[in-house]
């Protein structure tokens, strides 16, 4: 290697491989230490990323929020929840109320934060401590710093009747209200905390 070389060949390679892959292969070989230290790496890769997207999307909603107003804001969260629950529907078409509650959970498991889940005679109840999203976000500050995210001001539909309400979390309200399978209705129902950050969001599934 010349000596204005930074890296090794094999250390750019490794750098550009996905930590699952090497993450296996150290399983495969026995060494458990390095997969744990990896499964951690892949756990901070992943939550980097998904606040990233997380704060991208807050950001562009704070901004249209502000310049064009509640209405508008209401019609992009409205067309876009709808676009992406509709993608859902294949998933949930057909199957029974077990799959759907394992199939929920998967997603939610991308937030990276534990939640529980509580069987009753006519539904399923998730409570999470902490939302991974929206939750830790409020908790964190980002509302409340300088140059922050925007607080719905004005009581409405979209932020469940509450003022100064958290903007990325007003997606829940059109969660609650649309069509997960065609012509059918929502899978779910989701009550932000009374203290968003602070209390339990709670998502109740009907059998």
């Amino acid at each position: 290697m010349g000596e204005d070389r930074i890296f090794a060949d094999d250390e750019l390679k490794q750098m550009g491989a996905r930590t699952l892959d090497i993450l296996l292969a150290s399983i495969e070989q026995g060494n458990l230490e390095t997969a744990a230290q990896l499964a951690r790496r892949m756990y901070g890769e992943f939550l980097a990323m998904h606040d990233l997207y997380r704060d991208w999307v807050t950001h562009i909603l704070s901004i249209i929020g502000r310049r064009y107003g509640d209405e508008a804001l209401a019609e992009a969260l409205e067309e876009t929840v709808a676009g992406y629950t509709s993608r859902f529907g294949s998933r949930y078409a057909g199957k029974g109320v077990r799959r759907k509650v394992e199939i929920l959970a998967a997603g939610l498991r991308g937030h990276l934060h534990p939640f529980e889940i509580q069987e009753e005679a006519d539904h399923f109840t998730i409570n999470a401590h902490l939302c991974g999203s929206g939750g830790r976000m409020v908790r964190d500050g980002a509302y409340d710093r300088p140059h922050g995210f925007l607080r719905i001001k004005n009581p409405q539909p979209m932020t469940f009747g509450r003022a100064d309400f958290p903007v990325y979390c007003a997606h829940c309200h059109f969660q609650n209200s649309a069509q997960t399978e065609p012509g059918g209705g929502p899978l779910f129902h989701t009550e932000p905390a009374e203290k968003i950050g602070e209390g339990p969001c709670k998502i109740t599934i009907p059998k």
